[in-house]
Parts: structure tokens; sequence; C-alpha cells
């Protein structure tokens, strides 16, 4: 007779997923012992039928892209008023839930909203689960896209990501955050714009930097990024 809960499934070291989820479909990435495997975006209609999402593993990532949020110096933040914080910055709706998340290596807050319209984050923090049975938080894509500035080496540090109409920039020097933002951007030339402005008044060369993005890039947009930027690395 077989052993229930996580012990059906073989343990690799290492063994995680990293998913991010939009209004338009998700994607994810499977790493099992330094080897990474990527699905591309897709559609919901897979959701119960892949195989990733049929088991069990040591780390589970949910990142959801929303606009929805702002960062707090954490000596200023005050729970009870995260929601008055956020509404400052974006707007509201009545219903929109508002949690926080720390970032304890910026002594900083993240203040956010998950409510943008879409359950998906919802099915697949109950369907996609840890190895001990537990669920995975889901949290904003900006906060994932703070947590990998420590794993690059340059000291211009730029992260991007795209999807459903809504450019997701991150900018840092050496260990200071420049800028941590969202901007509405109807297509990639106008995502780019905004990636360029920020360039310019943050007065910062963008011919001796690198862009990493989160999201996938058609060979189109990775051409287009490589006329201005040294190199375009898909993270």
């Amino acid at each position: 007779m077989p052993e229930t809960g996580s012990n059906i499934y073989p343990r690799q070291k290492n063994d995680g997923i990293s998913i991010q989820v939009g209004l338009s479909g998700y994607s994810f990435v499977v790493s099992s012992d330094g080897v990474r495997k990527s699905s591309g975006w897709t559609g919901i209609d897979r959701i119960f039928t892949a195989p990733e999402f049929q088991r069990r593993y040591q780390s589970v990532d949910i990142s959801v892209f929303t606009p929805k949020f702002t960062l707090v110096p954490s000596q200023f933040h005050c729970p009870q008023q995260s929601r008055a914080i956020l509404s400052e910055v974006v707007d509201l709706e009545d219903g929109d839930a508002v949690d926080y998340v720390a970032i304890p290596s910026l002594a900083a807050t993240m203040v956010f909203s998950l409510s943008n319209g879409g359950t998906l984050h919802k099915v697949l923090s109950e369907t996609v689960l840890l190895t001990d049975g537990s669920k995975a938080t889901p949290l904003p894509e900006a906060y994932y896209m703070l947590k990998c500035l420590d794993s690059l080496t340059e000291y211009n540090k730029i992260v991007a990501s795209y999807v459903d109409g809504y450019l997701y920039l991150v900018i840092a020097q050496g260990k200071s955050l420049l800028l941590c933002n969202s901007f509405e951007a109807v297509d990639f030339t106008t995502a780019e714009y905004f990636i360029f402005l920020a360039m310019k008044r943050l007065q910062l060369n963008i011919e001796a930097s690198s862009i990493y993005f989160r999201t996938e890039l058609s060979p189109e947009q990775e051409i287009s990024l490589y006329r201005y930027f040294k190199n375009v690395e898909r993270i």
C-alpha cells in the first residue's frame, strides 16, 4: 500500500516551482537539481491537467501581477493603516482585500492588494502544495522582482516584467533601491518608453547596463531592447 501525502512523490534536491499569474493566464518554472523547465505563457484551460501541478514541492512561489502595491519604510508601517496607505497611491475598490509583507533586505514593507479581477492565484494556492501539505502564500510580482536584486552582480540592476498591458519595473544601484513601480502600457513600445524615461530621469547609462526580464520576451522584443542595452536576459 503506497504511503500518503508528499511521500508518494520522489523528492529532489532544490525541488521547487515558481508560478506567475496574470489575468490572461499563467506561466511556471520548475527547478530540480539545478535543471530549470519553463512552461511559457499559457491559458487557464490546462491548470487542472498540467502534471507539474499534481505533485508537491520543497518550495512554491506564486507571483501575482498586480499594480496595486506600494513600499513604505518598515519603521513607519502601521498594519492598521495599510488600506489607507495603499489608497493614497492606487485606486481601491470597496471589496479589495489589502495585505502586507516585510522585505528585511530593504528595511521596507510592501503593502498590496491581489484583488485585480482574477482568482487564478487562489486556485493555484489550493492546488500546488508544499511537501508538508501546506499552501504557499501568493505575493505580488513586484515582491519577487525586489527579492532577485541580491542575485544580480552588476552595479546597475534593472528588472522588468510585462504582461496584461502593464510594465513592472525595479531599478537599483548597488544596494540602493531607486525605483519600484508599475506603468500602464498598452503595447511593448510604450513599455520601452517608460523604461527609457526612468533610466533618463535616474541618469543611468543605458548602453552600459543590462536589463533582466522575469516574463517571456518575443524575438522582436528582445532585438528591440538589444538596440539600447548591452545585454538582455530572462531570469
